[in-house]
Formats: structure tokens, C-alpha cells, sequence
């Protein structure tokens, strides 16, 4: 998904509603820019200094009203909103997939605000929602525009940012302690669960890489739309759980969220089903395939229109 010198940057759907909670928004002000052309004024607005500033921000903004002491509550806002904001950079390596998801979290942590009767979620969460549903127009593959680093990290940022003020009851009723876990379940399952096995492995954990689940069906021959679809529907029932928690007492919704995450056992089963069958069942080996295993990366920079 690099650009070439020829492709065009446009602005894309405007995020922005609440784009002024992101650090990356006032170098946009600064430089007179949209925000879809932050990674060029400013590379340093997808560096992990600014996602640590921004959750900064955020988490001695947003835990004021709290049941843990300072101390307790502090750090682990801080470590939500930073791996969020990551998780979701790193899971935007294909046409769509990060924007899918996007559409449909939002949708849901939507209409938890209105279950709750907190509008600040409510209203942050459908615009997310909206304004994803515009750029997936432009964004389903093969993909025409691409978020990029800015558009990622804005998604994971604001997603995090909007389930924690929910959960401190910020702007009105409070959401579930897990909500957010569970409507982001699969982007969660996929990124923490490939950083655990590439640590217990003694890899360079820490370095760029092309071995999460999406991309490992994408190397074994399964289409972006395809795998995008797959994951789009894991949304949904991870999405569905986190509803449906909303009406149930502590330990019955505590169940539901762990039950989320037990789709995605499907995904590593059929991950491990491709690359045992292997170019002997054809995966991996059909024709445009190319294009698309090219396409995979860990973080795309700007939007762009075109392709290299």
C-alpha cells in the first residue's frame, strides 16, 4: 500500500467529529492540512511518543469519577487506550478489514449508550460508525483509498477513549468494565494473541512482521474480501455478546465476554487447515494473488488514491 510519487492524497470522510481528542489533529491545524495529510506534515503523529501523550491526555482527563484508587486506576487506562490504539493500527493491513470493523463496533457501542443513556458515547460512537460506512465506499477491495497510520490509530484512539469514558459513566450512564473488550474482541484476539506467540517464541517481538491471522489467510490464499468478510462477521457476534451483556448481572455477562473470543478458535483453526493443505490444495497459488499478499502490511502511511 505504498504510494507513488503520482498517486493523489484526498481527505478522507471526516473522521473528525471528534478528531480534536487526537494529538495528530493540531499538527493538521498547524500546517493548514486535513487530517488524512498528517503522515506527511507530521510522521512523528503515528509514533508510539504520540499514542503515549494522547492516552496521557485522555486518561488524567477521563479518570476523575473512578471506583479503583489513583494509582491503581491510572496505569491501567493508560495501558487500554495505548494498546487499542496499536491493536488497531496493527490490524489494518487489508483492504477494508480495520474499516469493517470499525463500522460495526461503532454501531454497537452506539447503541450500549443509548441502552445506558449516555449520550457523549452515543453520539462519539455514531459518527465513528457513520463516517467508516462512508470511507468503506472507497476503502472495500480492491481498495481505492487507504486510512493509513493516522486513520488507524484515530480509530483505535477514539474507540478505547469513548469505552472508558463509558465505563467511568462520563457524559451520562455507564457502559460494562468489559464492553470494549468484547465489540473489539476479534482486532483484540488476533494482535495480543500473535504478540504472545511471537514472545513465547523468542522472536523480535517488538519488529515489523506479516504473521497475524488475517495475514497468514491472505498469504494461504484466501482473497481480502474474503478474510475481510470473515472477520466482519466475528464482529458481529462479538458485537452481539457485548449487547447482550448489557441486560445481565456480573458473572452471566462476564461469561458472554469470554465466550466472544471463542469464534476466533475458528480462525486459527482454519489458518492452520490453509497451511497444512499448502500449494498442493492450491492455496497461495492462484492467479492476483500477488497483488494481494504485496497489499500486507503492518501499517499503511497516508491516504492515497491508487496504487503502487
Amino acid at each position: 500500500m505504498c504510494p507513488t510519487s503520482a498517486a493523489r492524497t484526498v481527505g478522507q470522510p471526516r473522521l473528525a467529529a471528534g478528531w480534536s481528542l487526537w494529538p495528530g489533529f493540531w499538527s493538521a491545524s498547524r500546517s493548514g492540512s486535513p487530517p488524512a495529510e498528517v503522515s506527511r506534515h507530521a510522521p512523528w503523529a503515528g509514533s508510539p511518543a504520540t499514542h503515549g501523550l494522547g492516552a496521557v491526555v485522555l486518561t488524567v482527563v477521563g479518570v476523575q469519577d473512578r471506583e479503583l484508587p489513583l494509582l491503581a486506576a491510572l496505569p491501567l487506562a493508560f495501558l487500554w487506550i495505548a494498546v487499542v490504539t496499536n491493536v488497531y493500527n496493527f490490524m489494518d493491513g487489508i483492504d477494508s478489514l480495520a474499516t469493517a470493523q470499525a463500522i460495526v463496533a461503532g454501531a454497537a457501542m452506539a447503541l450500549a449508550g443509548i441502552a445506558v443513556r449516555n449520550p457523549l458515547v452515543a453520539t462519539g460512537a455514531a459518527l465513528l460508525a457513520a463516517a467508516s460506512a462512508g470511507f468503506l465506499l472507497y476503502n472495500l477491495p480492491p481498495a481505492r483509498l487507504f486510512m493509513g497510520d493516522v486513520g488507524s490509530t484515530f480509530l483505535g484512539f477514539s474507540f478505547a477513549g469513548l469505552s472508558l469514558l463509558g465505563n467511568l459513566g462520563v457524559g451520562g450512564g455507564r457502559l460494562p468494565v468489559e464492553f470494549g473488550l468484547v465489540v473489539l474482541a476479534p482486532f483484540l484476539f488476533d494482535s495480543l494473541s500473535t504478540l504472545a506467540r511471537r514472545i513465547l517464541r523468542g522472536e523480535r517481538w517488538y519488529a515489523a512482521h506479516r504473521t497475524h491471522y488475517y495475514q497468514r489467510l491472505v498469504h494461504a490464499g484466501l482473497s481480502h474480501a474474503q478474510v475481510t468478510g470473515l472477520y466482519a462477521c466475528l464482529a458481529v457476534v462479538a458485537a452481539g455478546a457485548g449487547l447482550a451483556g448489557l441486560s445481565l448481572e456480573t458473572p452471566l455477562r462476564a461469561a458472554l465476554a469470554v465466550l466472544a473470543y471463542v469464534p476466533m478458535l475458528a480462525v486459527v483453526a482454519l489458518v492452520w487447515r490453509l497451511e497444512a493443505a499448502g500449494p498442493a490444495a492450491g492455496f497461495g497459488q492462484s492467479a492476483g494473488r500477488t497483488d494481494a499478499i504485496e497489499q500486507l502490511n503492518e501499517a499503511p502511511t497516508v491516504v492515497t488514491q491508487g496504487r503502487s
